[in-house]
């Protein structure tokens, strides 16, 4: 990584210092990583995420980029503890490479990932459109604004400590449930709360240690839920991405959201993810564990 204009007590730096994983001194194709502080512990599902993607690329020629990951989120993860990332090499072509991370505590597996990445090439060219009835970013309510002045250890750590200025178009669902929940869609802006490396490999890990943040949502607006309901119980299950075009998380991103289907205590999200100016640069799907008092 190369050296961008973040001040070292911003959140932002925080999370590169975390996702500046360690190569192993020994043992090839081993890297060391610590975590971020979280309530209640457990590991942020997108910060290994995005730890076992970095873990992979550095092994990887630079001119190759990851375009999908497929990973499994097995155990929760102790913030407490250091996380191993082994990769293996699966293929080496001549225009694709194939990784698999198995991300590591006391010898067990807490995420298991396959990437691909290739090397640029020429092709067929077409994307789907942004919604043109989305307001600016600056038009909508952050989340900083929103959770600032509340006094509680979560709400804290999405505001004093978030690395992303997140905004919901109509309404978030930190405090309140969807009055009208409808089909379960949102819109959301996100973008790093400073500049960052001019690092592309950086920038697509950084888009799925975000998106974690709210992959989920729409199973709880579709429900009519909130993130305070009581006796609600989440986690990421899987997760899954396909990196289109280069992005820029430190520009302002809107994710486009829905949810196909939830049962058996399982909700699937999807997302698309355009730029300000309307080019999609990825696509997201994320199963989680939802259990909700009926």
């Amino acid at each position: 990584m190369t050296d961008a204009d973040v001040r070292p007590d911003d959140p932002t730096a925080a999370v590169l210092r975390v996702l500046d994983v360690e190569a192993d001194a020994e043992t090839p194709d081993l890297f060391h990583a610590t975590s971020l502080a979280q309530p209640g512990g457990r590991v942020f599902g997108g910060q290994v995420l995005a730890q076992a993607l970095l873990a992979a690329g550095r092994t990887t020629p630079a001119e190759r980029l990851p375009h999908s990951l497929h990973g499994y989120f097995l155990r929760p993860g102790d913030v407490t503890k250091p996380i191993a990332l082994t990769v293996e090499r699966l293929r080496d072509g001549r225009s694709f490479t194939a990784r698999r991370t198995h991300a590591l505590q006391d010898g067990q597996p807490i995420l298991s990932m396959i990437a691909s990445f290739q090397e640029e090439q020429p092709g067929v060219e077409y994307a789907e459109t942004m919604p043109a009835d989305v307001p600016d970013p600056e038009d909508v309510v952050s989340a900083l604004d929103q959770l600032g002045g509340i006094d509680h250890p979560v709400a804290k750590f999405w505001t004093q400590e978030a690395a992303f200025d997140v905004r919901h178009v109509g309404g978030s669902l930190y405090l309140d449930a969807d009055p009208d929940p409808g089909l379960g869609r949102q819109a959301v802006w996100m973008r790093s709360r400073a500049p960052l490396p001019d690092d592309q490999l950086l920038h697509r890990a950084l888009l799925a240690y975000a998106c974690d943040q709210v992959m989920l949502e729409p199973v709880l607006r579709r429900a009519g839920r909130s993130w305070v309901t009581p006796g609600l119980s989440m986690a990421s299950l899987d997760h899954a991405m396909w990196w289109h075009r280069d992005v820029r998380v430190d520009d302002w991103l809107l994710y486009v959201q829905s949810t196909p289907s939830a049962q058996g205590g399982r909700g699937l999200g999807a997302a698309r993810v355009f730029t300000r100016e309307g080019v999609l640069v990825a696509t997201v799907a994320q199963e989680g564990m939802v259990r909700l008092p009926l």
